[in-house]
């Protein structure tokens, strides 16, 4: 072979494989095209660990019943990767990059903590791929940290706050709140302030996340309150370990304190049956909501697990069946502006009844549940009997975003 044609031909081959190397992504993304992939980023460890597993039973008994068990939406089979950012931001953030960008995933749902969903706000507007919230309770998720890319089906903390002030919100009342001192506690706090008219918030105590002697807090709170008069209060809004409810041990009714609470998980609500009569409101408890989607996911979690669903299940399933009710609608298209245009003021049936997602800050409209504790010796827990459903449109829930 001449050594001017070697060389041409050389080139040539080099240029070929160059340009065949360019068209591989394509190729293995054409392939792609087959599948749908969600990657769940959630609390699979750390704190917060109790909460993670719920909602990812709930995510994927929510796949099997809104796409009648087969995994699949317009053809296309869903493929669910799941990441544990164990409760740390950075762990998250760095999770969440790789799930778009080395995994291909189309759309992201998650996290547990509002810690680490904060982290992750910037990385699906980076990617420009959409992130459902669930169940990252602060207000800023949705609020002033918010982009156009990110959905929550969780409720959020001034929707928490504004139905637990309708328990607590009378004349002549005194409220000393217990919270812990991250984004969901404050945010909380600073919603459930925002929402009462009558009642006065007169002291707020912020503990580490992980506190477990509440000994000092509680005396603040008393000193706070034992002097007011009227009805006193102290609103506990605390989530994973640690049981602040043992400031009851220091004898609140010699001062005429009581305790109250919004809802919680199955385990802590333990603790709620030394407090027959405490009221709050909650997110979801499965006696509560009567509808179809509630009655399945009641029905199977028993026939699965031999326990009823618990508070962050529902949740879960809530975000499946919206990211499948939105992929259903766009024919199994995952371009991200076109789900946006379709999840924009999108309504959808959860356990809970409808949800809708607002299209100002994309946040899901939901009912809220008034509770009144009750001790049924068939249960382990307080049993959160409903006072009555306090409806989407009776909550006047602030847009705080920057839009």
């Amino acid at each position: 072979m001449k050594p001017r044609f070697a060389a041409a031909l050389s080139s040539t081959l080099i240029a070929a494989f160059a340009v065949a190397t360019l068209f591989c992504p394509l190729q293995a993304n054409a392939q792609d095209k087959g599948e749908i992939r969600i990657a769940h980023v959630y609390s699979k460890t750390g704190p917060l660990e109790a909460y993670g597993k719920q909602t990812q039973t709930g995510f994927m008994m929510g796949l099997d019943y809104a796409t009648s068990g087969t995994m699949m939406v317009a053809g296309k089979k869903i493929v669910v990767i799941e990441k544990d950012d164990q409760g740390k931001p950075d762990v998250g953030k760095s999770l969440l990059a790789t799930a778009y960008g080395d995994d291909k995933a189309d759309i992201a749902v998650g996290p547990t903590s509002s810690g680490v969903a904060l982290a992750l706000l910037p990385v699906a507007e980076e990617y420009k791929k959409i992130l459902l919230v669930e169940p990252a309770v602060a207000d800023s998720i949705t609020g002033d940290k918010w982009n156009k890319y990110i959905f929550r089906t969780g409720r959020n903390s001034s929707q928490d706050a504004i139905s637990n002030a309708v328990a607590q919100d009378r004349d002549g009342t005194s409220i000393a709140t217990l919270a812990q001192d991250y984004a969901f506690g404050r945010d909380g706090v600073k919603a459930f302030k925002d929402s009462l008219k009558r009642a006065k918030v007169v002291h707020e105590e912020y503990l580490p996340p992980a506190t477990t002697d509440f000994t000092a807090a509680a005396q603040h709170l008393i000193d706070a309150l034992k002097d007011k008069p009227g009805r006193k209060v102290i609103w506990i809004i605390w989530a994973g370990a640690g049981n602040p409810f043992k400031i009851a041990d220091l004898d609140l009714k010699r001062y005429g304190i009581e305790i109250a609470t919004g809802g919680n998980i199955l385990p802590a609500m333990v603790a709620y049956k030394q407090f027959p009569g405490m009221e709050g409101a909650t997110y979801y408890y499965f006696g509560i909501p009567k509808n179809p989607v509630n009655e399945w996911l009641v029905a199977n979690h028993y026939k699965q697990f031999h326990t009823p669903p618990d508070f962050f299940t529902a949740g879960g399933m809530a975000a499946a069946i919206a990211i499948v009710d939105a992929l259903k609608k766009t024919n199994g298209d995952t371009n991200t502006d076109r789900l946006i245009k379709t999840m924009e003021g999108m309504s959808f049936e959860t356990p809970k009844g409808k949800m809708t997602f607002r299209k100002e800050d994309h946040q899901a409209m939901q009912s809220m549940y008034a509770f009144k504790i009750k001790v049924d010796p068939a249960f382990a827990w307080g049993v959160p009997e409903l006072v009555r459903e306090i409806k989407p449109e009776e909550m006047d829930v602030p847009i705080k975003n920057k839009r």
